[in-house]
């Protein structure tokens, strides 16, 4: 996937370091309340259980620490606006990894020692020290937004798959939100497409004629979780748009061809 020709958007590290452990919060007060038959549910990843679902973000999280752990790589290998093209070769690893994690350890057990290791390794690191993650080498504030990403998409799925309310912690899912929306202007560099996610994004992207006054020809517009879901696979534009979950004017704004940003 080429670079973007755009100067890459800047996240405050502070602020997302905040928004990662608050999101986690959430997600492990979930998690320590749920009974043996909730984690045995299913979930719309495969033929994942809610059990292996929340071993998936525990591990998504103890990754951080585990990075920490090691040596700092001597060079970057990955940009932000790379990560989430990278994922995709590295998910049967993923998967394997969760069902190990997901058969050793309780989930309340897995998710306070997580919780104990990130509340001791990150609060004293500095965000431009880089990590040696899955997919390559990156620094720390940029893996910690993609971290949002994981964290927002994933407690969507646990939601969906539970029936539960978890919260959103406001600063990751606009993390989640601007990268997934920064991703698809990578994918389809131009300016014939505005695509409007309020209140935390508008990217404009598709090759074409250059939109420079008054209202833009071609209009995508829609809500935050929405967009993840749609950006990550989790719903087909078509249905979407039946669900008036979308909106999309011009002949440039049908986006599934272009979907989903990150598998």
């Amino acid at each position: 996937m080429p670079p973007s020709q755009k100067r890459a958007r800047r996240y405050d590290f502070v602020i997302t370091r905040a928004a990662v452990l608050a999101q986690f919060e959430h997600v492990r007060s979930a998690v320590s309340a749920l009974t043996p038959d909730q984690l045995a549910l299913p979930t719309r990843l495969g033929d994942w259980t809610v059990r292996e679902l929340a071993a998936h973000l525990a591990m998504a999280v103890e990754s951080v620490s585990r990075s920490l752990d090691q040596e700092p790589p001597a060079v970057q290998e990955l940009t932000l606006l790379e990560w989430p093209f990278a994922t995709a070769p590295v998910a049967h690893q993923i998967s394997d990894d969760v069902r190990a994690i997901a058969a050793a350890s309780a989930p309340a057990e897995l998710f306070g020692r997580t919780a104990d290791r990130i509340a001791e390794r990150l609060p004293g690191a500095d965000g431009e020290r880089l990590l040696a993650t899955r997919v390559g080498a990156m620094p720390l504030g940029d893996y910690l937004v993609s971290r949002c990403v994981e964290l927002v998409a994933h407690t969507d799925d646990l939601n969906a798959a539970t029936g539960l309310d978890i919260p959103y912690d406001r600063k990751a899912l606009a993390a989640c939100t601007r990268l997934l929306a920064d991703a698809l202007a990578v994918k389809a560099p131009g300016a014939s497409t505005e695509v409007r996610i309020p209140p935390y994004a508008v990217v404009q992207c598709v090759e074409g004629p250059r939109h420079t006054r008054g209202t833009p020809p071609n209009v995508v517009e829609t809500d935050p979780l929405s967009w993840v879901r749609l950006a990550t696979g989790r719903t087909e534009w078509q249905a979407a748009v039946e669900r008036a979950d979308v909106a999309a004017s011009g002949e440039r704004a049908d986006l599934s061809a272009l979907l989903p940003v990150m598998s």
